[in-house]
């Protein structure tokens, strides 16, 4: 099997911005936004800003995950003091800073543009790029996704939840919330704020009960029997879901998603392969 080679390109405003308002509650970025820019020493701002820190590693160390990191972009104002604290750990991982002047960053598409244009010209410029990573939430990169999937390229999406627009999930070829990185700790101030995909949620309202369901029978259809590979299954959902994670729904595994839908689902763990099936009752 040939090396899979990654390209990463990070959206590095909207990130920050976005887990700014996960942790601190909507919309609290725009609020601060002056505070930040103007007083940035201020103890208030200090700590609301510690409080929001992004974990760099854990998003390089995520995109490694899918192969050799060819090369890694991340595009920001980085005179901006939000943006600059990063610059060390950035430059430390290889990451390679692209500056946006202030009125390019603060401009609606100023970050997307440019991030869709170097994207594009870095796969016909390196054919072997295999995955491309876009980590950023905004509904204006879902062209840019498609256009990679059409160039035959594997597309992760990263966004925060909440913040990450439910298109550009759609587009991906498999999208992650940064929310269940590993490595990426929750803040209490985040923790209090339910995330959009959540066990918490009314039991009136289940579409991942329904997801199951459908990718049970699917599988079913097409296997032409009952009891179906664990990992077949899974694989399945992500191509019908990109933005499914058991892990960001609290579970450790998908044996343990499965196993919290009985009304759906059985699990048979009786030898190395585990298998699970639709109950009959459902069937």
């Amino acid at each position: 099997m040939p090396d899979q080679r990654v390209a990463v390109y990070l959206d590095f405003d909207n990130i920050v911005m976005s887990w700014y308002d996960r942790v601190h509650g909507r919309n609290s970025y725009s609020r601060d936004r002056q505070r930040i820019a103007e007083s940035p020493d201020d103890p208030e701002i200090v700590e609301r800003l510690s409080a929001a820190t992004i974990d760099v590693g854990a998003i390089i160390d995520f995109a490694a995950s899918f192969g050799t990191l060819v090369l890694t972009r991340a595009y920001a104002d980085w005179s901006s003091p939000v943006n600059a604290v990063y610059r060390s750990q950035l430059v430390a991982r290889a990451v390679d800073l692209v500056q946006l002047f202030p009125a390019a960053a603060y401009a609606k598409n100023g970050a997307d543009i440019r991030l869709a244009v170097d994207t594009v010209e870095d796969m016909f410029r390196l054919p072997d790029l295999t995955h491309v990573v876009i980590v950023a939430g905004d509904s204006d990169y879902v062209p840019l996704a498609q256009r990679c999937k059409r160039l035959g390229r594997f597309v992760v999406g990263v966004g925060v939840a909440g913040s990450t627009a439910k298109s550009l999930a759609a587009a991906c070829d498999q999208f992650d919330a940064y929310d269940a990185l590993p490595g990426v700790k929750m803040p209490a101030a985040a923790k209090a704020e339910a995330p959009t995909r959540s066990r918490s949620r009314k039991k009136t309202v289940d579409p991942e009960a329904e997801l199951l369901d459908r990718a049970l029978r699917l599988e079913s259809d097409k296997e032409g029997g009952d009891w179906q590979h664990a990992s077949a299954v899974k694989s399945l959902i992500r191509r019908l879901d990109p933005a499914f994670s058991e892990k960001a729904l609290g579970f450790k595994s998908f044996t343990d998603f499965v196993k919290a839908h009985p009304s759906i689902a059985e699990v048979d763990e009786s030898t190395n392969i585990v298998l699970i099936r639709l109950i009959p009752a459902q069937r």
